[in-house]
């Protein structure tokens, strides 16, 4: 296996975007390109297990990375960091509902001591293999968060846990879109490659100028398709169908920056 954990400058790097999540709310895609980042969904303990076989049932759109038990904070993929503080902005859930936008969630994590949180694979890691090979990553040259959208695709339900299959869209030059595949495809761990090219009205996508998470998509260029590929925010869309009681999650493209390299996920 390749090294995992990152040194020197790219390590630093890591931690400065941890640091400065704790009091810039600003999405991470781009954000120390060569290190992966992860998505976050907590709750309690008698709703983990619900998660986690929601989980297998879906790895294409939750693929776990870290599971940290017990009211836990500190993940393995980055020795010191704080699943508190460390994400640009938290959701906070109650029955289903988006309760608060916290930058900090130290305040809603002591209300459930037995907290399970479960880390999940983002495309922002493997945008980076994109970028060195010269595919635009065209949220990122426009400032924006990248567009995600609710689609009408079923996810397999699992125990109490039901819901849609959410995903992210990069529009790809025609040219580049073999490229696209088969570089995404190579992080399987990190959602891989699309789900579907083309039409978004095939994924039951209700607007495609209108996503329900993150900022409105750049205009198609022409020679240029969406591409859509699975996403972390699907179990966000699954706490509201099912009125899971609590649980905190990241802002759609608010990311944990682990110390992990990218690599480490490539097959």
């Amino acid at each position: 296996m390749s090294q995992l954990f990152a040194e020197g400058d790219l390590l630093a790097s890591g931690r400065a975007a941890r640091l400065k999540a704790r009091t810039d709310p600003a999405p991470t895609s781009g954000v120390a390109e060569g290190l992966v980042q992860a998505n976050m969904i907590s709750v309690p303990k008698d709703w983990a297990w619900d998660v986690l076989l929601y989980a297998q049932r879906n790895p294409k759109p939750v693929p776990v990375l870290d599971v940290i038990e017990g009211g836990g904070y500190e993940s393995a993929l980055a020795p010191g960091s704080d699943l508190r503080t460390d994400i640009p902005q938290y959701r906070v859930w109650r029955d289903g509902e988006l309760d608060s936008e916290p930058v900090d969630a130290t305040e809603a994590w002591a209300e459930h001591p037995d907290l399970v949180t479960f880390l999940i694979g983002c495309s922002f890691t493997f945008e980076a293999g994109l970028h060195q090979a010269q595919i635009e990553i065209r949220h990122q040259t426009a400032g924006r968060n990248v567009p995600m959208y609710r689609t009408g695709v079923d996810c397999r339900p699992a125990g109490r846990l039901k819901g849609k299959l959410v995903v992210s869209m990069r529009p790809i030059a025609c040219d580049r879109i073999a490229d696209a595949v088969r570089i995404s495809g190579g992080y399987p761990s990190v959602h891989g490659a699309p789900v579907h090219i083309g039409d978004p009205d095939a994924l039951g996508i209700r607007d495609f100028y209108a996503p329900e998470y993150g900022d409105a998509p750049v205009p198609l260029r022409d020679g240029e398709v969406p591409v859509f590929w699975a996403c972390g925010v699907t179990p966000q869309a699954a706490i509201a169908a099912s009125k899971v009681p609590f649980a905190i999650t990241h802002a759609p493209g608010a990311m944990f920056v682990t110390d992990v390299l990218n690599e480490t996920y490539a097959v």
